[in-house]
């Protein structure tokens, strides 16, 4: 995944992945912190307040400081987003500042390892040749771990989106011990970790994913209902094997699925040259989705939005591991839909297409029945992505996982639900394809993610004279 301009980090938008910002001074106090923030926040009615401290005011007025910063990160943004390499006297008429006030932040930039001179170029006319600036290889870099049902990995990526080291190891987690599994993904992402550090980067820091609901501290799983795990601290477990400071600044955690789509959101960027807005449906054990606007993964206020795979498609239908009743996951999840079609938990979609045309080694009845989990999953998936578009208006759909391989298959009866349920059909143009990010896209958006620390605000980065 190399860096091109189109697809960089800076144009995944600036929202993606987080929360509602809390602004400074509004710690928890004490138990009436809530009401509290209520009543000083209420903007429906004048009211008379104090004058706060500086740090703490709702919209504090540009200081110096605060103006170079701006200008740091606007000067960062354009480098990152431009479709081709830029020079000084490029970002300076982009930007609209002078070339002395654009040298010095490139300086700072070039101190913090964040972006990188190339050769410089001769021009047609006299004057000094213009010195191409493009993010930074092989010096500040975002560490992404996964924990999924049938196999844990990890990925580091440098700011040019370059894989630094990665490595994926298959097990079977369901109903595991989340200690255990927690602290050989963390083992195995400090070596990771340190194949990456021997290249000359530095991890900034690192995100973990998970398939389950994320508190709203981004550290522990609320519920994780294919793993088993229910409640968890998940980043002191992951962190235990680290001594050494081997994950950077911050650990946190996300759900895999959005970080996925993430990655996805970059590789679609990247092919289109603009930003993409899809709904991303994957097939692990279960079912992960999200919602990507722009190119920005919409988590909504707790971060939970878009778990289409517990929408039910079928109130009376068999139960769901969530506890609910005929949810999307319980028809088209990669083991129930392996399962419908006659085939062991650990085949693979490769296996599932071979029975689809009957051959000497799977006959007529082995097809049909693999015709018939084909249609009934297509189906399903049809009937929930119809009704979160008639909520959201989106009607890209981007298959990931088990499904990518699956996408020729589906697509058929998944468009036949779409025309039949969606009220705009008439007048909405459907796409369903397959996404290309390969094995375990989550850690390169948990990657992706880490480096946002970076992007979002270089100033924290430059050395301190």
């Amino acid at each position: 995944m190399m860096w091109n301009g189109s697809g960089s980090l800076a144009r995944l938008g600036r929202r993606t992945l987080t929360r509602g910002l809390v602004p400074r001074g509004m710690g928890n106090t004490n138990s009436n912190t809530s009401e509290d923030a209520a009543a000083k926040h209420d903007f429906l009615r004048p009211q008379r307040r104090d004058r706060p401290p500086h740090d703490e005011a709702l919209r504090p007025g540009a200081r110096q400081e605060s103006l170079r910063e701006a200008n740091l990160l606007l000067i960062t943004e354009e480098i990152f987003a431009s479709t081709e390499p830029l020079s000084r006297a490029d970002l300076s008429i982009r930007t609209g500042m002078t070339r002395s006030t654009v040298s010095r932040l490139v300086d700072d930039l070039l101190a913090a390892g964040i972006v990188r001179e190339g050769s410089p170029i001769i021009g047609p006319s006299r004057g000094r040749p213009a010195v191409p600036l493009t993010p930074a290889r092989k010096t500040l870099a975002g560490l992404g771990v996964e924990v999924n049902v049938d196999f844990m990995a990890a990925r580091v990526l440098d700011l040019t989106g370059s894989v630094l080291a990665e490595a994926i190891v298959e097990g079977d987690y369901r109903s595991s011990e989340p200690k255990k599994v927690l602290n050989e993904a963390g083992e195995l992402a400090v070596r990771v970790a340190e194949q990456a550090v021997a290249t000359g980067a530095w991890v900034v820091g690192t995100v973990l994913a998970l398939p389950g609901l994320v508190a709203a501290d981004q550290r522990s799983l609320l519920l994780a209902p294919n793993l088993g795990w229910t409640d968890v601290d998940v980043v002191e477990l992951l962190c235990a094997p680290v001594t050494d400071g081997l994950f950077g600044y911050s650990v946190t955690v996300a759900n895999e699925a959005k970080l996925a789509a993430l990655a996805v959101a970059h590789e679609l960027t990247e092919a289109d040259g603009e930003e993409q807005t899809f709904l991303y449906v994957s097939a692990q054990m279960g079912i992960g989705s999200a919602v990507v606007i722009d190119g920005v993964v919409e988590v909504g206020p707790h971060g939970w939005a878009g778990e289409l795979g517990h929408l039910s498609v079928e109130p009376s239908g068999p139960a769901c591991s969530c506890g609910s009743n005929g949810c999307l996951e319980v028809y088209a999840g990669k083991h129930a839909l392996l399962a419908a079609a006659g085939l062991e938990p650990s085949a693979t979609a490769e296996d599932l297409i071979q029975l689809v045309e009957p051959t000497d080694a799977y006959p007529y009845d082995s097809g049909q029945k693999a015709n018939e989990a084909i249609n009934r999953a297509g189906w399903s998936l049809g009937v929930a992505l119809a009704g979160a578009m008639n909520v959201l208006d989106v009607h890209d759909v981007v298959l990931g996982g088990e499904f990518g391989p699956l996408t020729d298959l589906l697509r058929p009866r998944i468009e036949e639900q779409l025309e039949r349920r969606v009220l705009a059909s008439h007048w909405a143009d459907f796409r369903v394809r397959e996404s290309g990010t390969g094995l375990a896209p989550a850690t390169s958006g948990g990657a992706m993610r880490a480096l946002r620390a970076v992007v979002e605000a270089p100033q924290d980065w430059v050395p301190v004279s």
